[in-house]
């Protein structure tokens, strides 16, 4: 061990630590569940960490030489060279000033060995001073909030979101000529297509896409600039717009300055607007998954009109069995999801005056539903849908069979007609055909031209 000092005093910490006291601190004080704080958010502050030393260099504020120090030891962090020294609970200070320090010291440390220095005898980078100039980690937190939501969707999740929308649309496309019963409540309806039953999860895929995407406008604000408490103390009065500027030109993707920095740190409904389009497609994942295993259940005591892979052996005592499980996994996900939204509103509900302290849980909730839907769509695309196929022969026998093609005959003979036809087919077990020639209201040429599922799609 060695000793780190802060402003509290002196730390016992391991000899190899690139981090100092206050991530000791906080190791000692927060013994709390197994949740580390997320990887993408320790790289969202590197990313922030070196667009602010570039910023204060430019501003005059930070030797070139410091600058290339905190820019290097950043560029080491986003390589994941240094994961083992981001160890925090999620489950710390709701501001998460313990991971900005973690953060900040780590950075201070490595950019010291950079300069050629040890940094366990003489620091030459300062955690607070140089790496944390004119930041407080109320604006650097939800900052890195924002930065990591944006790109865990766009980099991570919207990619897979893709590829699963397009087997979709693939597979309506090959399907479009299958003609099948259609159901509502449960219950037998007019005829469709597979192509057209798919088209409408392609459509929900593609729709939850779009409201994804423009979720997205208000969490490119950045707090950056407010420091404590929104009024920007200590920091130069353009940072937060050169910062901004500087991220988006490094990340290649669109960020702004958030315009009103006391809500920027007061408030998280961007991220809660942001996951309420990432609960729709929790929503639509469910019903699409629900759908794939009604409409394969049996295989011969259920509907089975798809066939689905058969992945792994279904059961440990049924030889033979084999289940949806990729379905079933897609239908826990949209469940923890909707957990996390309620985990989400809540969060973002509290907190008291200029600070939301709720802030490490609502973006750990929010980003393990970024990756558990990016990753459960992949699976469900690779393992599942791309071997969805249609049991042309269980089709073909359940449309024939259905009572509800007698729909075709309302505009010749009448609602009422057509309803007697279809519960005289019921309760004698006889087809629509014989029941329709029971009552002579029509040829059966003219039953033939009519009730033509071709025709009804």
């Amino acid at each position: 061990m060695r000793i780190e000092k802060d402003t509290m005093g002196e730390v016992e910490v391991p000899q190899e630590a690139l981090w100092g006291a206050q991530t000791g601190r906080s190791l000692m004080n927060f013994h709390i569940g197994k949740e580390k704080m997320p990887k993408d958010i320790i790289h969202a502050f590197a990313i922030l960490k070196r667009s602010v030393a570039i910023t204060n260099n430019n501003l005059k504020k930070l030797s070139d030489e410091k600058t290339r120090a905190i820019v290097l030891a950043c560029d080491q962090i986003l390589e994941s060279r240094h994961d083992e020294e981001f160890p925090l609970s999620v489950w710390q200070t709701g501001s998460g000033t313990q991971t900005n320090m973690n953060v900040n010291e780590v950075v201070a440390n490595l950019a010291t060995n950079i300069l050629g220095g040890d940094f366990k005898k003489n620091k030459l980078i300062h955690p607070n001073d140089d790496v944390n100039m004119s930041q407080s980690s109320n604006d650097t937190f939800p900052t890195a909030m924002h930065i990591a939501a944006v790109l865990a969707i766009e980099e991570k999740m919207l990619p897979k979101l893709v590829c699963f929308k397009e087997t979709l649309e693939k597979k309506s496309n090959d399907y479009k000529d299958v003609i099948k019963i259609g159901r509502t409540h449960l219950q037998d309806a007019t005829p469709i297509s597979v192509g057209q039953e798919i088209s409408g999860w392609a459509e929900m895929i593609k729709k939850s896409e779009d409201m994804i995407k423009s979720s997205l406008l208000h969490v490119r604000e950045l707090a950056l600039g407010g420091t404590a408490v929104g009024t920007g103390l200590n920091a130069p009065p353009k940072l937060g717009e050169m910062v901004a500027s500087e991220i988006s030109r490094f990340t290649c993707k669109e960020f702004v300055t958030a315009p009103n920095k006391f809500h920027a740190l007061t408030s998280h409904d961007a991220l809660v607007f942001s996951h309420g389009a990432l609960k729709a497609l929790a929503a639509d994942l469910m019903k699409i998954a629900n759908d794939v295993r009604w409409l394969s259940s049996g295989p011969r005591c259920g509907i089975g009109e798809y066939k689905i892979p058969a992945n792994e052996p279904g059961s440990s005592i049924m030889p033979g069995k084999v289940n949806p499980t990729q379905a079933e996994a897609v239908t826990m996900v949209s469940c923890q999801v909707f957990g996390n939204d309620t985990t989400i509103a809540l969060a973002a509900s509290q907190g008291n005056f200029e600070l939301n302290v709720f802030k490490p849980v609502l973006i750990n909730a929010y980003l393990q539903s970024v990756k558990l839907l990016g990753d459960v769509m992949k699976s469900f695309n690779d393992n599942c849908v791309v071997g969805l196929e249609p049991i042309k022969q269980k089709i073909e026998f359940n449309l024939n069979n259905s009572l509800m093609l007698v729909t075709a005959l309302n505009p010749h003979i009448g609602y009422e007609n057509a309803a007697n036809i279809a519960k005289n087919a019921h309760e004698k077990g006889i087809s629509l055909k014989e029941s329709a020639m029971e009552f002579n209201l029509l040829s059966e040429d003219e039953f033939d031209e009519i009730v033509n599922p071709i025709n009804m799609i």
